[in-house]
């Protein structure tokens, strides 16, 4: 017991430092992902076939696209 949780120890300041690194990962590329449904949408993509595209479903692009909306101030 007292190994696994010397060995856990260890692994948790690299574990913070990966999720940090996960998070601003994820920040970035939700933020092109965001971006890019937008482009597709101003070029007349349908919802399903911007889900196909990014590997979502509609609702979810849907989702998105109405965020990012009020995001940037258009209603």
């Amino acid at each position: 017991m007292a190994r696994h949780s010397a060995e856990s120890a260890d692994l948790a300041p690299g574990l913070r430092q990966l999720t940090r690194l996960r998070t601003s990962l994820e920040k970035v590329t939700g933020q092109a992902l965001d971006e890019g449904m937008k482009a597709a949408r101003n070029e007349n993509w349908g919802l399903r076939r911007i889900g196909e595209a990014a590997d979502l479903s509609h609702e979810t692009v849907r989702h998105r696209l109405a965020r990012t909306s009020l995001l940037d101030g258009a209603a």
